[in-house]
């Protein structure tokens, strides 16, 4: 990190290793986004139970849960990009046994599961591995930028991964996970020839059972930090519908696979358009407040998804809630990478992955119990109304970040 000075995206844009970075993170998460497509439809077609479909987001978490600190350590004492590396070799891997057992029509329900928790386990030291290393390569003054450019990369795979996995569903199962594994082993090439700067210096920390704890305490004794991560957590835990989609598909809004892809992509559009407009205009005031705002704004977006009849309202309410999202994880992101040590953004960022994950996929197993219960309408709009008043006792809670003024 060389630079002082803030650069304009154009111009990081035409910085190699960033360019790679930016390669390897959109194709992983083309593959997952596949991934959820493919997986959630066939799982829901051999069984028809919700539950099974909050079951997928569970398995996906339980990894992650256990391996926390052990992943946080590996990003903090290895290479990063290795640790990357490996990762996406092992997805790509999984991805080939996906694809053999569907074109031999095998698979079943059980194969699924564990091919998901598989995935699970790869991602938990993905995810801190690739978040420490953006900081890395990001001149001075620059993270929110390169966040967000970063995201909307991501945001741009996952358009079109959806959109490609419903359809390459919809010919031939074995087609959508043939592309999972195209595109993994083309992101570990373009991780392999991302460059660290030599300036910067590798972690020099044991790993001692102390070590491995020091990503908690560090939160935890930073309210800014710890309000944002958890405010994440709850707020998705109970607002995300992603497990839902397969039912509003084919049950709700009666679409097929290709209407299902359409409908995981919409979020991902709404955040590439407000991706677009922060890397021309970062939020320079009042970030904790436009975070608590952006929140709100995804739990009413919820809202009216779940109780939508019709697909053009579906797709423009999923779009707000991703361009609403985009915000809080900018904001998020560059606010625990920027209050983080560099030895020790590994660890943080396995903690703040944890909380992501289980406010996804445990959000995705909430999801489905709900809805077994009270119905998949009523399980939503509950959950949209509940990512609200979290954000509103979260700004009473924490008041530290909500008078949190700028990032960089």
């Amino acid at each position: 990190m060389s630079s002082t000075i803030p650069i304009g995206a154009g111009t990081l844009l035409k910085q190699s290793s960033f360019l790679f970075f930016l390669l390897s993170r959109s194709l992983s998460r083309f593959s997952s986004q596949i991934a959820g497509v493919a997986i959630g439809w066939q799982i829901y077609d051999l069984t028809g139970r919700a539950f099974d479909l909050g079951m997928v987001g569970l398995i996906q978490f339980l990894p992650t849960a256990l391996l926390v600190f052990v992943a946080g350590s590996a990003a903090d004492r290895y290479p990063r990009k290795r640790v990357v590396q490996l990762c996406q070799l092992a997805e790509a891997l999984t991805a080939v046994y996906l694809c053999w057992g569907a074109y031999a029509g095998v698979l079943t329900e059980l194969q699924l599961f564990a091919a998901t928790f598989v995935l699970g386990i790869t991602g938990a030291f993905e995810s801190p591995a690739t978040a420490a290393l953006l900081p890395l390569i990001a001149p001075n003054g620059s993270l929110q930028r390169a966040s967000a450019l970063s995201s909307g990369a991501a945001q741009l795979a996952t358009i079109i991964g959806p959109a490609l996995g419903g359809f390459a569903y919809a010919v031939a199962p074995g087609l959508a996970y043939g592309i999972m594994v195209v595109f993994w082993l083309l992101g570990m090439l373009f991780t392999g020839v991302i460059e660290v700067p030599d300036d910067v210096p590798a972690p020099k920390e044991n790993a001692t059972n102390a070590d491995l704890f020091a990503g908690v305490r560090f939160i935890w004794q930073s309210p800014a930090i710890l309000g944002t991560i958890s405010l994440d957590l709850f707020a998705v835990l109970f607002g995300g519908v992603t497990a839902l989609l397969p039912i509003y598909a084919r049950d709700i809004l009666e679409t097929g696979p290709l209407g299902l892809g359409i409908l995981r992509a919409a979020p991902a559009v709404g955040a590439l358009a407000m991706t677009a407009v922060l890397a021309q205009h970062t939020i320079s005031r009042h970030v904790g407040l436009r975070m608590f705002q952006a929140v709100i704004v995804f739990g009413a977006a919820t809202v009216v998804f779940s109780v939508s009849h019709w697909m053009w309202v579906s797709v423009a309410a999923l779009a707000i809630l991703g361009a609403a999202d985009t915000i809080s994880v900018v904001i998020r992101f560059s606010l625990v990478q920027l209050a983080t040590p560099n030895e020790m953004r590994g660890r943080v960022g396995a903690v703040n992955f944890l909380f992501i994950n289980a406010s996804n996929q445990l959000g995705q197993f909430e999801s489905g119990v709900t809805a077994a219960l009270f119905g998949t309408m009523p399980a939503a709009v509950l959950g949209g109304v509940g990512t609200i008043a979290i954000a509103l006792l979260w700004m009473k809670l924490f008041p530290a970040l909500r008078a949190v003024e700028r990032l960089e």
